[in-house]
């Protein structure tokens, strides 16, 4: 079942990629098969720990496909935990690790782990895994150089 991790340094500081992974209400902006995402709720402390509930619905090769995350932040640890609560997977994981790199640059570490219940999703799936995997974090580097890109440069 497909598993995969991913580490990048980009020139942005692990706050800075901690805050735009964390804004999840963004994500239709800009991940491409992320076609719409509801907030059910959300409990952040102003030290930045707190617990999303969200419902994304994602379209990807002709499917399209509604499930629930509860995603954990943790901001003073600059960490991100993501659980599977309902939809078309088995089981859905994924974390996000950021630390601090040379320069004022970050290291951004991705672990993702699932499994469809439907045969056929994860047939597609599997076929797909390393280039979905290295297009969901294009748009993540892309997006910070959109966000952050003037200030790096400085």
């Amino acid at each position: 079942m497909p598993h995969a991790e991913d580490t990048r340094v980009v020139p942005y500081a692990p706050e800075q990629m901690f805050d735009l992974v964390g804004d999840i209400r963004r994500y239709p902006e800009f991940i491409p098969w992320c076609k719409a995402l509801r907030v059910r709720s959300e409990e952040i402390d102003e030290a930045g720990n707190g617990l999303v509930v969200a419902d994304m619905v994602a379209r990807f090769k002709g499917f399209e496909e509604r499930f629930t995350s509860r995603v954990t932040l943790d901001r003073p640890g600059l960490a991100i935990d993501v659980a599977y609560v309902d939809g078309p997977f088995k089981r859905l994981t994924n974390a996000w690790r950021f630390t601090a790199a040379a320069e004022g640059r970050s290291r951004v570490g991705f672990m993702i782990d699932f499994e469809f219940r439907s045969r056929v999703l994860q047939l597609v799936a599997n076929s797909m895994f390393e280039k979905a995997l290295m297009k969901l974090s294009d748009a993540f580097v892309k997006r910070a150089d959109q966000l952050y890109g003037a200030e790096a440069a400085t």
